[in-house]
């Protein structure tokens, strides 16, 4: 029993020490201690001379100053801006219904309201629902563009204004009818983005299965 007990003992300790990770010789931090300063860093004299420096050598260059809002700058057309959501050839607005954009928002600032499409309209025969009510919290939105990436038919895109201005909270949620007015706007003014346009309508507003032909099995 001693001899079974001490081998057992042993193989323990022997097991214990293999686990346990062997010190090593280097270190692997370095205590680094605050710098010693002198009587003219203390006094902030080499800072107070580099800033009067950076002063004296901007007064020889080139002033890039823009006196906004009388002279605006030059926005590039791949910009950032409001949003938009653009019209159909029959004046309609794009959107589906489809809440891909309001899904893929990582902002949550997008609330859609779906409803039927009028099915007695002869318009309104190649969809079934639209957006009753579509609204987009400005203030909320981190204008990353995944809404209009996510949009199957282009009904949403982010134009060039950036002049974003409201003197409440309400005002900076624009709604569907805020959002086409949008869209009316930049279209007369010539300011369309430039990173959609698949079509006229995209294919999920489109009828895709021509009902006269038999289905392929």
């Amino acid at each position: 029993m001693s001899e079974s007990t001490n081998e057992s003992n042993t193989n323990t300790q022997s097991n214990g020490s293999s686990n346990t990770p062997e010190k090593s010789s280097k270190k692997s931090v370095r205590w680094v201690g605050a710098p010693k300063l002198g009587i003219m860093d203390a006094l902030y004299l080499p800072a107070i001379a580099a800033g009067v420096g950076t002063t004296i050598r901007r007064i020889f260059e080139k002033n890039e100053t823009r006196e906004y809002p009388e002279v605006e700058p030059d926005i590039p057309p791949n910009y950032r801006g409001v949003h938009r959501l653009n019209r159909d050839s029959k004046g309609r607005v794009k959107c589906v219904a489809c809440f891909l954009c309001q899904t893929a928002c990582p902002a949550n600032c997008i609330t859609i309201h779906a409803a039927p499409a009028p099915k007695d309209d002869p318009n309104w025969a190649d969809r079934d629902k639209f957006p009753a009510s579509f609204e987009i919290d400005e203030l909320r939105c981190i204008y990353c563009g995944m809404c209009e990436q996510a949009c199957p038919v282009d009904a949403i895109e982010l134009t060039s204004i950036y002049d974003l201005t409201g003197l409440t909270r309400e005002e900076m949620i624009y709604d569907k009818e805020k959002l086409l007015e949008v869209f009316d706007q930049t279209s007369q003014t010539g300011k369309d983005p430039v990173r959609t346009k698949s079509g006229v309508l995209g294919p999920a507003s489109e009828i895709l299965v021509d009902q006269s032909k038999p289905a392929k099995s």
